[in-house]
């Protein structure tokens, strides 16, 4: 079992480009399915995002449920607002590579021996949340009303499940003390990746 997990985690984190970044192929979604379908599938296929949701997770089980709770509501939430942002005409600067860089902390932040202050991690989840949030927005510019609000709710559903999914896979392995520094030089190594990605292309 130790070995199926630390094989996923390391193949899912691997710094691959983050050009296939949604399902539909850079189409517009046009109907509340696709929408939907959209949303489930982008923070899947877009790895950067997916290697950030399962450092975070394995992060906020080291918090009291309730503070990781709320680190995981806080990220889904910033994440809407920073949608809202660029769907609205502000930018955020080189967002790509601030979610790379967003993956990058996350590894290290589960590489340290301390463990981080919870005000901190709060703060940094609804941080990374704007940023992931303003990137998603990329698929839904232009659509109509319906397939957008159907994106969003499979956007908090996917990227909720594989937060709470990698918190409490953490918590059951509370004794397997490999699983915090695997995740976190996995997520590391990944981020690094993501960042030359983001900043050369």
């Amino acid at each position: 079992m130790r070995r199926q997990i630390s094989v996923l985690s390391l193949v899912a984190l691997l710094p691959l480009p983050a050009a296939a970044h949604h399902p539909m192929g850079g189409a517009m979604p046009e109907s509340l399915w696709q929408g939907f379908a959209s949303g489930i599938g982008h923070p899947v296929i877009g790895l950067d995002h997916l290697a950030f949701l399962l450092a975070a997770g394995v992060l906020a089980a080291a918090l009291p449920r309730s503070q990781a709770l709320r680190a995981v509501a806080g990220f889904l939430v910033a994440g809407m607002a920073g949608l809202a942002l660029h769907m609205a005409g502000f930018g955020l600067g080189m967002t790509e590579a601030l979610v790379a860089a967003s993956v990058l902390l996350a590894g290290l932040a589960l590489l340290v021996t301390k463990r981080v202050p919870a005000p901190a991690l709060l703060a940094g989840f609804a941080l990374a949340g704007l940023f992931h949030g303003h990137a998603f927005a990329e698929a839904v510019i232009g659509a109509e009303a319906t397939p957008i609000i159907a994106y969003l709710a499979g956007l908090a559903v996917i990227q909720g499940a594989l937060m709470l999914g990698a918190m409490a896979l953490a918590r059951e392995a509370a004794r397997a003390r490999w699983l915090r520094p695997a995740m976190g030089a996995a997520a590391s190594f990944a981020g690094l990746g993501f960042l030359v990605v983001a900043l050369v292309a």
